[in-house]
């Protein structure tokens, strides 16, 4: 893997960089946090960050926050760690409880419940964004495709729960990764099935 660009600058930049994309990603952090991370603060490859986020996908809790823990965490250890999920929690839980009070008072307004169900729509475009641009980091080995079509039709079309897909689906790929990769090793090639 190369290395990023620009590394974080202290456990503050981290702070306030999740605390912006947490701010920021109404509907879904995700997007987001790919365009900042990646793009903008460049502390990361992209191939970085799809490694990170298709581990920090597998872990408990939600993605993004334990993306930023293991951004963090890199950079800073484990105060890293703490900066990086304070910046994605901390703000935008007292800005939830603001809009959930508010919400609560005038939620019977048709205005209102229109909106909501706007931004509803705007979230499931983002998602859809996102997983677009994730799936081109599969597009260059049809073996990681099959892999990421198999999870779409478990999950989406067969609507199986999400820890049966994973089951089934993380002890193949990463033994074809392993195998794959060792095969590699052993030829003097670097990267083969990418």
């Amino acid at each position: 893997m190369s290395q990023p660009v620009s590394p974080p600058t202290s456990v503050a930049d981290l702070f306030f960089t999740f605390t912006r994309l947490a701010l920021h990603g109404f509907g879904g952090v995700l997007p987001w946090a790919q365009r900042v991370v990646v793009e903008e603060r460049r502390w990361l490859t992209y191939e970085e960050f799809v490694e990170m986020l298709a581990f920090a996908q597998l872990l408990p809790g939600p993605n993004v926050c334990n993306l930023a823990m293991m951004i963090g965490d890199r950079y800073f250890g484990w105060r890293g760690s703490v900066a990086s999920l304070a910046g994605m929690l901390v703000f935008p839980a007292l800005l939830v409880l603001t809009l959930a009070l508010v919400h609560h008072q005038f939620a019977q307004i048709p205005w209102v419940q229109r909106a909501v169900a706007g931004m509803a729509a705007v979230a499931a475009g983002l998602l859809i964004a996102t997983g677009v641009k994730l799936a081109y980091s599969l597009a260059s080995s049809w073996r990681w495709l099959g892999f990421g079509v198999a999870a779409f039709a478990g999950v989406a079309v067969m609507r199986w729960p999400l820890l049966w897909v994973l089951a089934a689906l993380a002890p193949l790929a990463v033994g074809l990764a392993w195998h794959t990769e060792g095969r590699a090793a052993v030829n003097g090639e670097e990267g083969a099935g990418r």
